[in-house]
């Protein structure tokens, strides 16, 4: 989409006319919200975490308790466990560091430090995120068939919309070549304020945002279905490095050694309904006209303390991981990354989330399987194309025949 500033004047200027009742509508979801930030802070005070969890062998053999779909769409956010053996895992992270050390990727890396970064500056003596997306352990993982069934399951909890015209398939993976943190002990260099990813004054600019969000900006709060997948794919960003050019029901990782609360990882505010809030939050009277609760295009929706501390009272560290689990959030779910690992062990992980085949999605996979083959970064990075001369990079005779689909190979 194109912008132009003068756009966001406008466009709040006629969400707040065609609302009833904006300050009472509001007001009703602010109670909501914060019951539900009640609800969570209890959960913590009684040493349980309010982000639910589920076994993978329970999935498998369908044996995932009734209520536990509700909870996801609630929370807007799940770990499946044990979706890989934790030998696997702790194999694949070996690999790993073989790979990007084999190939000097360090060596690489030291040419572009002092370069702004997306969020933030590398300053530490090593990278915390690579720039690596074609190693066999990443290929291995997203063609596995124990995460195929894992987003099959994910991607059910959604609606896709009517059987004869249904916006996603939710049975059928596009892979989407992501990147590997390896977070070192000490490391004070990645943490990422509150933030979601995938768009920030689209989300009330965009037509296709709006008609997804119609509800909230209709004044009918409680009738958004957030896990609701019709119009998802429709929708029209601001190219920059914040948007994943594919549409995916859930950002997630698979954690390659074990990891929790301190160790540098991922912090999430378990809300599903907290991008409703947001929105009507921008809204409200005491902004200026051509504010939005500070959001610019090109970056990531950031979540401040001047703007939403109701939301920040949330926010929380992941449970312990082991090696082999999987963590997942939905895409309008607020995240961030704990400021320092103060951990005793590395916190490593390979960004592996879900992409249902859909027409939005099959469209990015040529360009996606093109830089595959030639060893090129994933299109949706920066062309730093480290891979062109990796050795042991996976090849597309890697690929099982589950890859080869879901690459559109």
């Amino acid at each position: 989409m194109d912008f132009d500033r003068t756009q966001v004047s406008e466009v709040k200027k006629d969400l707040r006319s065609r609302h009833p009742d904006l300050a009472g509508a509001f007001a009703s979801l602010t109670g909501a919200i914060d019951n539900e930030v009640s609800e969570i802070q209890h959960k913590l005070d009684s040493g349980e975490s309010p982000v639910p969890q589920v076994a993978f062998d329970d999935l498998v053999h369908g044996a995932i308790p009734a209520n536990s779909a509700d909870l996801v769409r609630r929370r807007g956010c799940v770990i499946v466990r044990g979706v890989f053996p934790e030998s696997q895992a702790t194999a694949w992270n070996a690999e790993l560091a073989s790979y990007v050390e084999t190939n000097k990727y360090y060596e690489l890396e030291k040419d572009k430090r002092g370069l702004d970064q997306y969020f933030s500056k590398l300053q530490s003596d090593k990278p915390q995120i690579f720039g690596v997306y074609w190693s066999r352990p990443q290929v291995m993982a997203r063609q596995s068939e124990q995460l195929a069934t894992t987003r099959t399951w994910l991607n059910r909890l959604w609606n896709s919309g009517p059987a004869d015209f249904p916006e996603f398939n939710s049975d059928q993976d596009c892979s989407y070549a992501d990147r590997i943190r390896r977070r070192q002990p000490g490391d004070d260099t990645l943490g990422l304020s509150a933030h979601v990813d995938g768009g920030t004054i689209e989300r009330w600019l965009d037509p296709g945002y709006r008609w997804l969000y119609r509800d909230v900006f209709e004044g009918d709060w409680r009738h958004h279905n957030p896990f609701s997948g019709v119009g998802r794919t429709s929708t029209r960003e601001i190219p920059s490095p914040a948007v994943c050019q594919m549409f995916r029901t859930y950002q997630g990782w698979t954690a390659l050694t074990a990891q929790g609360p301190g160790d540098g990882t991922l912090q999430l505010i378990p809300i599903a309904r907290a991008m409703s809030w947001m929105l009507l939050r921008a809204l409200q009277d005491d902004l200026a006209p051509d504010d939005l609760c500070g959001a610019q295009p090109g970056r990531a929706l950031s979540v401040t303390a001047e703007h939403h501390p109701l939301l920040l009272k949330a926010l929380i560290p992941i449970p312990q991981v082991n090696p082999g689990d999987t963590v997942w959030w939905h895409p309008d779910v607020i995240h961030a990354v704990e400021d320092r690992h103060t951990g005793s062990g590395e916190s490593n992980v390979m960004y592996i989330g879900a992409a249902p085949s859909c027409e939005k999605n099959r469209a990015f996979l040529p360009k996606q399987a093109d830089a595959f083959i030639a060893g090129r970064s994933s299109p949706d990075f920066a062309a730093e194309d480290y891979e062109v001369s990796f050795k042991d990079r996976a090849t597309r005779g890697d690929l099982t025949p589950l890859g080869l689909s879901q690459m559109g190979l």
